[in-house]
């Protein structure tokens, strides 16, 4: 079996935005039924990207390393967090109870025809009663704000937050820090520039469950300028921008996270598997090419120094193991393989692994599901600064070749590398005895 598992997309397609949303739908339920990441090849289903994100695998395939190589090679790790916050937020929606009535599900044929009303002026007595409560026309109030009817005024301190919306309010607590020294973030006046910047009006229903919740999406990851802005579409942003004046139910990104989600199974996930392949660092494979090369080039002076002497040609078929040997590394190291870490099934650790102690990693490993917590959020997917970046840059090139090696736990992964090394053993058998074979028709040169 041949393992090509390069993205292959369809002629009729130059990018995701030529595809519709219901090809894409089809696509990804095709995807879904086959167990495979679409539009590529020899991805066995245990690698699938449903596996993956379902955390059913082993190092070094899990969701963590997915979002590092998102994150640190094709520098888009924004598309599998918001995919995996999506599917969490799904999750929680489903398990409220009569709160979920207040946010109906979004359909495209809504339209937002309702004309504000003219506010009503109260009698000095009405406003004197009302006064600081929810019901005051407090000048500090927008004009329009007071006129929309479901607006609800910023919280009083002796406001008491009814027990069944008390979960979603704390669970997003967390959103208001920033994790860069402690700095806050106000993500409603983001958010109101990015409806403003799309000519919509910001006039959120906050009695709506995970209202403060969207808030902070739109702020991280719609609104120009956030800290993981999602690669969309001046038309995408504008319709889910309008979904969500009207209500916070899921339904509400059904069209993004379609784009979101076929771009992380049909591109992200088999660039992925096949990055995974990979078992030695970049340094250690073009050592590896260089032995391959080196091996072949030996080969070849043995033979011609064989043909041109006066030995026998019985002799000449010892350039077949130089041959040998430099023809399968240079086939696997064109794979991305070293056949020496292939040898003890190890690989490699990533450079953002390398200053991580064993028992972190390990206990990182253990717990997939603290790959993105809700704590984090709020941080951009900027590297530079990282503490990695510098140390691995001081390594000198020695070192990085033979840098620390891991165990691969993943099986799926091991067959792969084990069907690679198999056809490297092949195709070398094959070109060198074909090689020594021409030579060995030459006659002897008898020059010394």
């Amino acid at each position: 079996m041949v393992y090509s598992l390069t993205y292959r997309r369809p002629s009729h397609v130059s990018s995701r935005q030529s595809l519709s949303g219901e090809e894409r739908q089809q696509s990804i339920n095709e995807s879904i039924q086959s167990a495979s990441s679409g539009m590529s090849h020899g991805i066995p289903e245990s690698l699938s990207f449903d596996h993956i994100i379902a955390g059913g695998v082993c190092p070094p395939c899990t969701t963590r390393d997915f979002i590092n190589y998102l994150k640190y090679i094709e520098l888009s790790a924004e598309n599998l967090q918001f995919f995996l916050w999506y599917r969490d937020y799904c999750r929680r929606f489903s398990k409220l109870d009569r709160e979920k009535d207040l946010s109906k599900p979004w359909t495209p044929q809504h339209v937002d025809d309702e004309t504000p009303a003219r506010p009503k002026r109260l009698s000095p007595e009405t406003a004197a009663a009302f006064k600081g409560t929810d019901f005051t026309s407090d000048s500090q109030i927008a004009e329009g704000e007071r006129a929309n009817p479901f607006f609800t005024p910023p919280r009083t301190s002796n406001d008491q937050t009814p027990s069944n919306l008390k979960g979603s309010r704390d669970s997003m607590d967390a959103y208001e820090e920033s994790s860069a020294g402690g700095r806050t973030t106000n993500h409603t006046q983001r958010a109101s520039d990015a409806f403003q910047s799309a000519g919509l009006k910001w006039k959120p229903l906050s009695i709506q469950p995970y209202r403060g919740e969207i808030t902070r999406i739109i702020s991280i990851y719609i609104a120009d300028g956030g800290a993981r802005q999602l690669n969309l579409s001046a038309k995408e942003r504008t319709t889910l921008l309008h979904a969500l004046q009207h209500t916070t139910h899921p339904s509400a990104f059904e069209d993004i996270i379609h784009t979101v989600e076929w771009t992380l199974r049909c591109q992200a996930h088999p660039n992925f598997i096949r990055w995974t392949i990979c078992n030695g660092n970049r340094l250690r494979v073009v050592f590896a090419r260089g032995l391959g090369v080196g091996g072949i080039v030996a080969g070849f002076v043995i033979v011609i120094v064989l043909t041109l002497s006066s030995a026998s040609r019985a002799w000449r078929v010892l350039s077949l193991i130089a041959f040998f040997i430099g023809v399968s590394t240079l086939i696997a190291a064109w794979k991305g393989m070293c056949v020496v870490l292939h040898g003890m099934h190890h690989r490699h650790l990533r450079p953002w692994e390398l200053f991580t102690s064993d028992d972190e990693l390990a206990s990182r490993n253990a717990k997939n599901h603290s790959y993105d917590s809700p704590d984090s959020q709020e941080s951009s997917n900027s590297f530079e600064d990282e503490p990695w970046v510098a140390k691995y840059e001081k390594r000198n090139l020695i070192r990085k070749v033979f840098d620390r090696e891991v165990w691969i736990q993943e099986p799926a992964l091991r067959h792969i590398q084990d069907t690679i090394f198999l056809q490297s053993i092949i195709g070398a058998l094959i070109l060198s005895i074909v090689i020594a074979g021409i030579f060995c028709a030459f006659p002897q040169g008898n020059f010394f």
